[in-house]
C-alpha cells in the first residue's frame, strides 16, 4: 500500500513538471522577444533652406522645432506629405488623412515606409509669431515599423502659411 501511495505521487510529481500550453507559448515568445534587436536610435537633422530649395518643400503646415535646437525645424508637416531629414537625406511621409487635422492644413500624423512621425500641439497654448504664423508648444514621435518609439522631443511647432 505504501508502494503504491508512494508511486502515485511521483507520478503526480513528473507529471505537474510537464509545462502546459501556455506556458510553452509564454516561453516561446520570451525568447522570440530577447531575440528582437533593439531599436535603432533616430537622429533627426535640421532641413536648411538649401534642403526646402532642392527638395521644393513650400506651403502651408507646421514646422517642429525641438527645445535646445537652435532655428533648424527637424520636421515639416504639410497638407499631404511631412518630410525629416536623416543621414543628410530628406524622408517622405505621407499625410495620414485620418490623423487628427491641425492648423494649416497639417496633420498629426504621417506615415513612411520605415518610420512614422505624429506631431501633437498645445493649441489652446498657441501664439502668434507673425502675420500668418502661430507658435505652439509641441511634442514630436517617431516611431519604427515595429510602433517602437526611437525619437521623442519637446519643443515648438510654428504653424502658417
Amino acid at each position: 500500500m505504501r508502494k503504491a501511495l508512494l508511486l502515485s505521487l511521483v507520478i503526480l510529481g513528473a507529471c505537474s513538471d510537464e509545462p502546459t500550453e501556455a506556458e510553452r507559448q509564454a516561453a516561446v515568445a520570451e525568447v522570440e522577444q530577447a531575440q528582437e534587436a533593439p531599436p535603432l536610435a533616430f537622429g533627426p537633422q535640421a532641413i536648411g533652406y538649401p534642403d526646402i530649395e532642392k527638395n521644393n518643400l513650400y506651403g502651408a503646415g507646421c514646422s517642429f522645432v525641438p527645445d535646445g535646437g537652435g532655428l533648424g525645424a527637424v520636421a515639416l508637416a504639410m497638407a499631404e506629405e511631412g518630410y525629416m531629414k536623416r543621414d543628410g537625406e530628406i524622408m517622405r511621409f505621407a499625410a495620414d488623412k485620418g490623423s487628427k487635422e491641425l492648423p494649416y492644413l497639417a496633420h498629426g500624423q504621417y506615415d513612411g515606409r520605415d518610420y512614422a512621425f505624429s506631431l501633437t500641439l498645445q493649441e489652446i497654448e498657441g501664439k502668434e509669431a507673425g502675420e500668418e504664423a502661430i507658435n505652439y508648444p509641441a511634442t514630436l514621435a517617431v516611431t519604427d515599423s515595429k510602433e517602437r518609439v526611437v525619437y521623442q522631443a519637446e519643443g515648438i511647432a510654428q504653424c502658417g502659411a
